[in-house]
């Protein structure tokens, strides 16, 4: 399963889906509330994470996309995406950190692994 692929970027990948799911799993159940001003909070929280969450999403999808087609430069997007998303967010930030620095060394690796010229 690892031939010619990046371990780094596994874990990145995985780490990635994991934040991902956890966004949308977090943000998506807040607007559900019996009180209207917590509805409303939700709401507006939801809304304000949105960007974040979208690229996060397609940050972890690229990552994916790195691993399995051996692709140097879909790691690239994917760390490139986490990157962006950790600047719309600054608050959650922290937690893009450790997949920002995953994907740049996953793609390192990848790139070194097939020989790519990104």
């Amino acid at each position: 399963m690892f031939e010619k692929r990046s371990k780094a970027l596994f874990v990145c990948a995985i780490l990635a889906t994991i934040y991902a799911l956890y966004l949308i799993i977090h943000f998506g159940s807040s607007t559900v509330s019996e009180d209207a001003a917590e509805a409303l909070g939700g709401a507006i929280a939801t809304a304000i994470v949105t960007p974040h969450m979208v690229v996060v999403s397609l940050g972890a999808i690229f990552f994916w996309l790195g691993f399995f087609l051996r692709k140097a430069w879909a790691a690239l997007v994917g760390a490139i995406l986490y990157c962006v998303g950790a600047l719309i967010f600054l608050m959650y930030a922290v937690l893009c950190i450790p997949m920002i620095v995953l994907g740049f060394v996953g793609f390192a690796k990848q790139k070194n692994l097939m020989g790519d010229n990104v």
